[in-house]
């Protein structure tokens, strides 16, 4: 996997290269949520609220469906030239987003720009890959860490990015500020890149692209429109609930029986794999679902604006940071990818049990804390995974099962959503008969009160079922091989 073309000065200037891909990517896939209601206000006033739903996940949209295609590409024509492809469609649609002067626009650009980001946040991670150093080329590098833990730290402060822009400057800004950043990534990436090229023909399975497409489009849908624009039991959830089973049906069937599918079948009897997938849907849903409902918490129940609430998760972010740092080099010096998944498993549900301990009175610095031990345990598991999967693929495969992991991760942030969400509303409804999450602020004296208690523990339900899955988490990673990264690649070769 080493570049031999490549000096090294070179490989550690596409290493900086892709860090600052992942931030883009990352960063825009969650930074308009917290400028809305500029947006709203400046393209659509009247009728803008109505189509927040469709701004906030056409990006998200967009990426997964194009995320099994994109680890294909790689593999057929090569990691550099879909990297550069992908950065090109990705700066195209921040263009056009901060150019949009209407709703309708600015969502079909956000999707442009999201089937960019699905590469930016995928290929990536394959371009790194290439780049390990002859001392790296074990699979202890330190190069999948870093591309995970930066990945983890935009997604915790992509809202907190976006409020600063938003109301510092004009909304549009969240968009262009990505050109400058990214023609230069072109730029030196199109003269400092060289990576191996592939000389057999191969064949890409478009069909099974579009039924993984038609599947994570589907599901995605049901899990933004279920129990909040309609309700679950309505035809169009139902019929999209269907869709997406039957669109799971015959991808796989595709799968076993293409020539060269996208996401090979295969590649589930490595045990590694197997389960590395698992746990990232898991850690996917459980992140989530804590950045999100600490965020409501701290502006529903303490009364914080989004930009305050938003440096909480800068803790968080901290422990990711240097806890990734710090494993990334452990795991050089030797240690097991086992030791530290089931160690980050072990953290976040100790953390989530102490979130869901949280009431209308605790202390901020208490919860400070627990997001700091949260982003201690999300250190251990967002570069580390990713470092197991490339690490005990098939070298013809490094591309499907990098941006695999992606996907995994993708889909179970969009169910755990879905699950919290259904989750809360149900137990808040149980709690308070006929109230609504969302008139809360606008209670006074007692009801304000019984509204906000049972708001607080319906929330530390939602804390106790991310515990559970993360508990399920730790459970799976128990059954990982005790192998260190040098003993996988001999496993693999054998």
């Amino acid at each position: 996997m080493t570049t031999p073309l490549m000096t090294e000065r070179q490989r550690k200037t596409g290493f900086f290269l892709c860090l600052a891909t992942i931030v883009l990517a990352v960063l825009d896939q969650n930074i308009v949520s917290a400028a809305t209601v500029p947006i709203v206000r400046d393209l659509d006033p009247d009728h803008g609220v109505d189509l927040i739903p469709w701004l906030i996940s056409a990006f998200a949209l967009a990426a997964t469906a194009a995320l099994p295609l994109y680890g294909k590409l790689c593999d057929v024509l090569g990691a550099k030239r879909v990297f550069l492809g992908a950065v090109t469609v990705f700066l195209a649609g921040s263009a056009l987003c901060g150019a949009a002067q209407s709703m309708g626009q600015l969502i079909a650009f956000r999707a442009l720009q999201g089937i960019g980001g699905g590469g930016l946040m995928s290929v990536t991670m394959v371009v790194m890959a290439h780049l390990k150093g002859p001392q790296e080329k074990a699979g202890a590098g330190k190069s999948g860490s870093f591309g995970g833990i930066v990945a983890g730290v935009g997604m915790a402060l992509g809202p907190l990015v976006g409020g600063l822009l938003s109301d510092h400057a004009d909304w549009r800004w969240i968009f262009y500020v990505n050109l400058p950043v990214g023609l230069a990534v072109l730029f030196f990436a199109a003269r400092t890149l060289k990576l191996p090229h592939h000389t057999r023909r191969h064949r890409i399975d478009f069909l099974g692209a579009g039924l993984a497409a038609a599947f994570s489009t589907s599901l995605l849908l049901v899990t933004e429109w279920g129990g909040k624009q309609y309700a679950w039991t309505s035809p169009l959830v139902l019929g999209l609930i269907c869709g997406s089973v039957a669109a799971l049906g015959l991808f796989l069937w595709r799968q076993a029986t293409a020539a060269e599918p996208v996401l090979p079948l295969t590649m589930f009897r490595h045990p590694n794999l197997r389960i590395g997938f698992a746990v990232q849907g898991l850690v996917g849903m459980a992140l989530m679902g804590s950045i999100v409902y600490i965020m409501i918490y701290l502006q529903v129940v303490r009364g914080l604006p989004a930009t305050s609430a938003g440096l909480f998760l800068l803790p968080m972010a901290f422990g990711m940071t240097v806890v990734g740092i710090a494993s990334g080099r452990l795991a050089v010096a030797g240690w097991s990818h086992k030791t530290f998944v089931i160690s980050g498993t072990a953290c976040a549900v100790v953390a989530m049990l102490l979130l869901a301990t949280t009431g209308a009175g605790t202390g901020l610095w208490v919860i400070r804390a627990e997001l700091l031990l949260l982003g201690v345990a999300f250190g251990q598991l967002v570069g580390q995974l990713l470092q197991l999967i490339q690490d005990s693929a098939p070298r013809e495969q490094l591309g499907v099962a990098t941006t695999g992991i992606r996907f995994f991760q993708t889909l179970g942030s969009a169910l755990g959503a879905a699950l919290f969400g259904t989750l809360l509303t149900r137990v808040f409804a149980a709690r308070m008969p006929g109230g609504n999450t969302s008139t809360i602020g606008t209670l006074t004296g007692r009801q304000h009160e019984v509204a906000v208690h049972a708001f607080v523990t319906s929330m530390d339900v939602v804390f106790l079922a991310a515990a559970g899955i993360m508990a399920l988490a730790l459970l799976i990673a128990s059954r990982l091989p005790a192998r260190k990264p040098a003993q996988l690649e001999v496993a693999i070769a054998a």
